[in-house]
């Protein structure tokens, strides 16, 4: 576009001092002496523009790259599953606000006339028929093939598109060749469009330097919303759910260089949205203490599955579904540590302590079936607490009236730890529940049955 002798961008200081695009160094120095001047990174624009275009595949998979740092997106087949076109665009600059870039949009019915509507003003939907009255008033020089004959087109006074298609189409041929024709046929759709899509990685792996360091995990927050926005893109193209990714957190380098720190998220549930993952992550981070400051950050995913298609069913399901409650339960243990969210997992053995096995929530380890039909406590003490005996019943708070059948226990034999016990269903004066045991006589030496409280009934 322009090279890097020359200004490419100025903000509004620069411009309050009379400076524009376009101007050299020289010109920009005299207007401002205190002015800094960056020389333009083509390798890394292009790298930004194609992480751009990542995240868009989750509008749509016909995105495609144009000249100058434009992306173009085809989006006429993803109107009615986003909403129609205002909610579509709304979501697209919300995404590309993760970036931290001045982005331009447009909409126009063909790629080329949303590209020239973005690159003048852009913010605005056209149907067909304004789109060609404000097309013909575009700048003539905004066409890229127009530019090399400026000073041509400027003799003639030839200053707007409409003035481009009001020459003759032999004469423009024969100066201008059939690229400028082209361009212009393509931009009011009468020839038409062929774009060279933009195919998505097989695998995801995604970098960022940080603009500073970062010595707050908190703050990793904002920088790490990027890398998912894009990962968000690339999961949509692929028709992929996430199970499980890894964030590294990179601290500095040379002498004293230490080892990233890795925040490795699994999901309960395969998802494949931005919001989601966010909050999970924003979790974690809360929770985190940087041992160094982060310079730079890397996402990579560790395992996905095809993403399964939406409910087909009509009325939802009461009280939430499955895919509700794995949301849950991944915000807890990214909230409280996999060590604090815990799940049954219950042991093949007769005695209540040794039933109650948990571990956590996102353990492989499998659990056994309940043996029997008996009812179990939801609250089963560590360890159980003797009870004192009045009128030969047993005695807590108030005396507890036995309102099950006797459940007998014998196990634990052929450990040597033996235990012979009837278990019941107790209630008090209050009709509080409890789930207390008697132990056998002649299982010891005392001859008085001696009454336990092992579990509480919600």
């Amino acid at each position: 576009m322009l090279d890097h002798e020359r200004v490419i961008t100025c903000d509004r200081r620069a411009s309050d001092a009379g400076i524009r695009v376009g101007m050299r160094k020289g010109g920009v120095l005299t207007l401002a002496p205190g002015a800094s001047l960056h020389d333009r990174d083509e390798l890394r624009e292009q790298h930004a523009v194609s992480e751009v275009a990542t995240a868009l595949m989750q509008f749509s998979p016909q995105v495609a790259l144009a000249e100058e740092q434009t992306v173009l997106i085809d989006v006429s087949a993803s109107l009615r599953l986003f909403g129609g076109i205002r909610s579509i665009l709304r979501a697209i600059r919300g995404a590309l606000n993760a970036f931290g870039y001045s982005v331009q949009t447009s909409v126009a019915p063909t790629g080329q006339g949303a590209w020239l509507m973005a690159r003048y003003r852009g913010g605005r939907r056209l149907s067909v028929r304004s789109f060609k009255l404000q097309l013909a008033r575009l700048p003539a020089l905004l066409v890229p093939d127009a530019r090399r004959f400026a000073d041509w087109f400027e003799g003639l006074g030839c200053t707007t598109v409409a003035d481009l298609m009001r020459l003759p189409r032999a004469g423009l041929k024969k100066r201008c060749g059939t690229a400028l024709l082209d361009a212009l046929d393509r931009a009011v759709g009468e020839s038409p469009e062929l774009f060279e899509w933009v195919q998505a990685p097989p695998s995801f792996s995604a970098r960022l330097e940080l603009p500073d360091r970062v010595e707050h995990a908190e703050a990793v927050l904002f920088c790490a919303r990027r890398l998912l926005v894009q990962l968000t893109g690339w999961l949509a193209s692929k028709q992929f759910a996430l199970t499980r990714f890894t964030l590294k957190l990179e601290h500095e380098r040379g002498r004293a260089a230490l080892p990233p720190t890795d925040i490795e998220i699994a999901l309960a549930e395969p998802t494949w949205h931005e919001e989601h993952l966010t909050r999970l992550l924003k979790e974690r981070l809360g929770r985190i203490e940087l041992v160094a400051s982060v310079i730079a950050l890397r996402l990579d995913v560790n395992d996905v599955e095809a993403a399964a298609p939406p409910s087909d069913t009509l009325f939802p399901e009461p009280g939430g579904n499955a895919e509700d409650h794995n949301r849950l339960i991944e915000l807890l243990v990214a909230r409280l540590g996999p060590e604090n969210v815990l799940r049954a997992a219950p042991v093949a053995d007769h005695r209540p302590e040794v039933i109650a096995n948990w571990v956590p929530v996102n353990s492989d380890v499998k659990g056994c079936v309940l043996p029997g039909d008996q009812p179990r406590p939801a609250w089963l003490l560590e360890t159980p607490i003797q009870l004192m005996t009045r009128q030969h019943r047993p005695f807590y708070g108030s005396p507890l009236r036995t309102v099950s059948p006797g459940e007998r226990v014998e196990a634990g034999w052929w450990g040597g730890e033996l235990v012979t016990r009837d278990y019941f269903v107790a209630e008090a004066d209050d009709h509080t529940c409890y789930w207390i045991y008697r132990e056998r006589v002649g299982s010891r030496d005392e001859e008085d049955p001696r009454w336990f409280l092992h579990g509480l009934f919600g």
